[in-house]
């Protein structure tokens, strides 16, 4: 529902940045800000650190057998994972999309052999899966409570994220008053029936007690499906991740570059390389944050505060294409989709931002609302009163010199 709400905006207002962009032709300057910053600051560089996480997790995994990898390794393998994708979105465009065509193809096979070895299994031997979908053994040990119910959606739509990917790099798409709306259905109804069928080839080969406990699902799997040969979907899976963490710089560098075009960063962010004609700023400072959330982190309150910090703009966005809809219904726009299903994904937006917060509050939530709010210390000062000290002009110069780049015009 939410990627066909966000289709139908991205040819109201047919420009790239996604939420940022949206929220600021929608509601004005100041809450378009703290889109950028959120996203720009949190939800970007934690989106890449937690895809640099699960590659390191899938990469490491195989010469860890018996126990979970120490914490240390996996983080350097993260970080090395998120230098090479900076690398690699630095220096040209055409080779990360080329990149991303690659690792798309590796992770439709992998699901696929997933899938297959789960029918042959089940045709096999049915015993595994029958248990486990037995009500008393699906749901022993769950704890009921609005809290558990919020971090479960968090970690179980973590893997579905990427639908809103084509929204922020809108304007390097071909015929996208036609393409986005294609191209979204498309990948998002292959995405759920692989994982659909990819959630009931674990459940046939694996107890949901080994499910929670594994570090890498797709390696026990492997290992208990092919034995020595389980390292393939080590392999596999851990292509499949970079091609996630990628994607998520490949357009994560987008916001910053249509923010800072925008006046609402420093320009440096807006410029491109001069020959690569790549947002090399952008780009680099998102990697500086990722590497530092990166030290203290872990997978699951990276998710989390991801999570909670994304819904909340992804419920305001869809607040103003409601907005749009009743208030500008004459607006040219070659898709729409009926009202209800944006309100009921902002319901559902709201429902889960207060689900962790009124059932068992944590103090890291807290903390999360303050950092965005605290934006308004660099908006009041910066962006409403245009206040720009001689310092930072001073340093745009030199990145701009040391980095060789330029101010670039509205299409890379």
């Amino acid at each position: 529902l939410c990627t066909l709400s966000y289709a139908e905006l991205g040819t109201v207002i047919p420009e790239s940045g996604g939420e940022f962009i949206y929220i600021l032709r929608i509601y004005g300057s100041c809450p378009a800000f703290f889109a950028a910053y959120t996203t720009i600051i949190v939800l970007k560089p934690f989106g890449a650190t937690a895809a640099a996480l699960s590659v390191a997790e899938y990469v490491i995994a195989p010469f860890y057998p018996d126990c979970h990898p120490p914490e240390l390794v996996v983080k350097c393998a993260a970080a090395v994972a998120i230098l090479v994708v900076t690398i690699v979105n630095v220096i040209n465009v055409r080779v990360a999309i080329r990149i991303q065509v690659i690792f798309l193809v590796a992770k439709v096979l992998a699901l696929t052999v997933i899938v297959i070895g789960g029918i042959v299994e089940l045709v096999q031997s049915s015993s595994v899966i029958v248990e486990n979908l037995k009500v008393e053994n699906a749901f022993k040990g769950t704890q009921y409570s609005l809290n558990n119910l919020g971090m479960a959606f968090y970690q179980g739509l973590w893997a579905y994220g990427g639908w809103y990917n084509l929204n922020y790099v809108y304007e390097e798409l071909k015929r996208p008053e036609v393409n986005l709306l294609r191209a979204v259905i498309i990948a998002f109804s292959l995405v759920t029936g692989l994982y659909l069928l990819v959630n009931v080839s674990y459940l046939t080969v694996m107890t949901p007690k080994e499910l929670m406990s594994s570090s890498a699902v797709a390696v026990t799997w492997g290992n208990k499906v092919f034995g020595s040969w389980g390292w393939i979907m080590s392999v596999a899976a851990a292509l499949s991740a970079f091609g996630s963490l990628n994607g998520s710089y490949y357009s994560g560098g987008r916001v910053c570059f249509v923010a800072a075009r925008e006046g609402h960063m420093p320009d440096i962010l807006a410029m491109a390389h001069v020959h690569r004609l790549t947002p090399s700023p952008a780009l680099i400072f998102t990697t500086i944050i990722s590497l530092l959330v990166l030290i203290p982190g872990d997978f699951q309150s990276i998710v989390n505060y991801f999570s909670f910090s994304a819904w909340i703009f992804y419920g305001i966005t869809l607040s103003g294409l409601i907005y749009l809809k009743i208030k500008k219904p004459e607006l040219p726009r070659s898709y729409r989709v009926p009202i209800i299903l944006p309100i009921l994904v902002l319901l559902a937006a709201i429902c889960l931002v207060l689900a962790p917060i009124i059932d068992d509050p944590q103090i890291e939530y807290l903390y999360v609302t303050l950092f965005i709010l605290s934006g308004a210390i660099i908006y009041i000062p910066f962006i409403h009163y245009k206040l720009c000290p001689k310092l930072l002009t001073k340093l745009t110069v030199f990145l701009q010199l040391f980095l060789e780049v330029a101010p670039e015009d509205k299409n890379l």
